[in-house]
């Protein structure tokens, strides 16, 4: 089957340093695995990587291998399972632990994404998950833990103790929904004092289950002697890591590949007499292209697709007024559909604005006043699956996407903005460029030197549609740590019950 494997070799010098330094002790090695995926939030694959039945499919090979070899294997999970996707906006999460259950995840940190619905909701899914969940970094309450968490674990395993602790990315505060009672402790250092403890308990093997980027991950190695292994996630890396004492494994995202660490674990005793552990790495990043997913996970997995078409068909809501999606409507001025579009990014993420692209809307249909609102008609019209992004900007570049965003309005081009939280005026008979007259945000003029946060598409974000002035803002909401613009409408719209937009003065057209 394809995969792509990743060895990293000590230097011959290194090797002939460690066998100088320590004799072994009298004990048996531990051949211990440990496989490990991160940042999969999506039941099925994509591509033909990923998903639950290819997952479930390596794990069970890599425990068949194991047993084969006398070895022991522990499956983690490096956070973001429980959001976002489309299911998960229904059901918040519920179907992705029914899949981690049937997969079988032994020991997991919580992700960003895992607070999206909030700290109650959250509660809920780990009461139903079988794994361990880590989190030694968020305080509830005032409390040590998150109901349902621990800071750290212990295995024991043929004699050797294995102690895993649990650090997510503080960030977490801003960029998802944790809400008032949830706090988040410094990263590096509250990873060092868990390791202490660790090793205060008789540790052997100290593994960090991280959702932070990687230049975090390596700056908690640094402070921290007494971690061996981080297991990470969160920025979506497929990579090994390996300096000849501590080593980092990340496994990319979605299930692409499945990331496995297979450690040799040993005593042995140095000059002085002290007995220590040690142990030695190789490393394997399984693509899961061309892996036969497991019979029943697909089934799972199919019953959940069923169940997510039948949902989609049911009303989240109604429109008291006609939406109009057509082409040339939402690409030549205001619209009703685009108004609700940015107000519910524009909420979701709590931005000062929005900003969203007509090219984006794609029904081209009319939509009564008393229509249902549906998740296949929120789907139909925003069918791209781009994600709502926080940007931090200033005026100045606020007023060069308007100008941007009208400078083809004659031609409807896809780039015209639907906007909220701010309002402008323009005059298509003058030059591009120099079209936009006058812009407000909250109800004040724009002053181009002060720094707005503004919500977009993550499109957008990146440059798309030549929004290239978009491409260097700050983000505070990025990609990675973005929910589906569709599931914000279907959520603002489910919130209200009823809604009407309308077009009313947001954009106005001078000539």
């Amino acid at each position: 089957m394809p995969r792509t494997s990743r060895p990293l070799v000590l230097a011959a010098a290194l090797l002939v340093l460690v066998s100088m330094l320590w004799t072994p002790a009298a004990a048996e090695p531990l051949s211990l695995t440990l496989v490990h995926v991160n940042d999969w939030d999506r039941m099925e694959g994509i591509d033909g990587r990923g998903g639950a039945a290819k997952i479930a499919a390596v794990v069970s090979e890599e425990r068949a291998r194991a047993r084969a070899e006398g070895g022991a294997v522990i499956v983690t999970f490096g956070g973001d399972m429980i959001s976002p996707s489309m299911l998960s906006g229904l059901d918040r999460g519920e179907h992705m632990i029914e899949l981690a259950n049937a997969i079988g995840f032994d020991i997991a940190v919580l992700g960003n994404h895992e607070f999206d619905f909030g700290p109650d909701v959250l509660a809920e899914r780990l009461a139903e998950s079988k794994a361990q969940w880590l989190a030694g970094n968020v305080r509830y309450k005032g409390s040590a833990a998150f109901p349902g968490t621990k800071a750290t674990a212990m295995m024991e395993l043929e004699g050797y103790r294995i102690g895993f602790l649990g650090l997510v990315t503080p960030l977490t505060a801003k960029i998802s929904s944790p809400g008032k009672d949830v706090a988040f402790a410094p990263f590096a250092e509250t990873g060092t004092a868990l390791a202490a403890e660790l090793r205060e308990a008789g540790a052997d093997l100290v593994v960090a289950l991280t959702h932070n980027d990687l230049a975090q991950d390596l700056e908690l190695l640094r402070v921290s002697g007494g971690i061996d292994a981080v297991l990470g996630g969160h920025d979506h890396l497929a990579l090994a890591w390996y300096d000849g004492r501590q080593t980092v494994l990340k496994a990319g995202s979605q299930g692409a590949y499945v990331g496995v660490l297979r450690l040799t674990l040993d005593r042995a005793e140095d000059r002085r007499g002290n007995v220590r552990p040690v142990w030695t790495p190789d490393y394997e990043l399984r693509s899961t292209e061309g892996v036969k997913g497991q019979p029943a996970l697909a089934r799972a997995v199919e019953k959940r697709r069923k169940q997510l078409d039948s949902s989609l068909d049911i009303a989240v809501g109604r429109t008291t007024t006609e939406l109009d999606t057509r082409r040339a409507s939402v690409r030549s001025g205001e619209n009703a559909f685009g108004n609700l579009v940015a107000d519910a990014m524009r909420i979701a993420v709590g931005a000062e604005a929005a900003l969203t692209n007509g090219g984006g809307i794609r029904g081209d249909t009319v939509y009564p006043a008393g229509s249902d609102i549906t998740g296949k008609l929120v789907l139909t019209e925003l069918p791209f699956g781009n994600r709502t992004v926080k940007l931090a900007l200033s005026g100045a570049v606020i007023r060069e996407a308007l100008e941007h965003g009208v400078s083809d309005v004659e031609n409807t081009s896809g780039a015209f903005p639907h906007v909220s939280g701010l309002t402008f005026s323009f005059d298509a008979s003058r030059p591009k460029g120099g079209r936009i007259v006058e812009v407000f945000v909250g109800g004040a003029p724009l002053e181009d030197g002060r720094t707005y946060t503004l919500a977009t598409n993550d499109f957008l974000a990146r440059g798309g549609d030549r929004y290239a002035m978009f491409e260097g803002a700050e983000r505070r909401v990025d990609a990675k740590d973005a929910s589906f613009m569709a599931a914000h409408v279907m959520e603002f719209v489910e919130a209200a019950g009823t809604v009407s937009p309308a077009v009313e003065g947001r954009i106005v057209r001078l000539d």
